[in-house]
């Protein structure tokens, strides 16, 4: 006994299979030969996940995550781990700022690179514990 599909379902499928298949496309202008991560990134980002990405240094880990936010439209941040990283280089900090007609001073919070969509921690291992 065969069960039959709903055709919304076929139909949404079919729509997210080409969608899938376009995006792929568009990053694969960019990134060339490791489709294997590829889709394991866009698995990711379809099911709200996180990824950590290891590799030697000029394998386009970077430019996979800046492409992959641009062919979505996304805002990407990048946070260099440094050993003397700071939380207000993550969160961004509170400072004075002066309006150059009147003179007030205010406070000003300015956003770090966690407020965006896709934000990339590179070189985690170098930050402290």
């Amino acid at each position: 006994m065969a069960s039959k599909i709903d055709p919304t379902v076929e139909k949404a499928t079919q729509e997210f299979r080409g969608k899938y298949q376009s995006l792929r496309d568009e990053i694969g202008k960019a990134i060339v030969g490791h489709d294997d991560v590829v889709d394991g990134v866009l698995t990711a980002l379809f099911v709200g996940g996180h990824i950590l990405i290891e590799g030697v240094p000029g394998l386009g880990k970077t430019l996979l995550i800046r492409t992959l936010a641009q062919a979505v439209d996304l805002s990407f941040s990048r946070i260099q781990f440094t050993p003397d990283l700071m939380p207000a280089d993550i969160i961004g900090t509170t400072i004075i700022s002066e309006d150059p007609v009147s003179g007030k001073r205010s406070f000003e919070f300015r956003k770090g690179p966690l407020f965006a969509q896709i934000v990339l921690a590179d070189e985690i291992n170098r930050a402290t514990p």
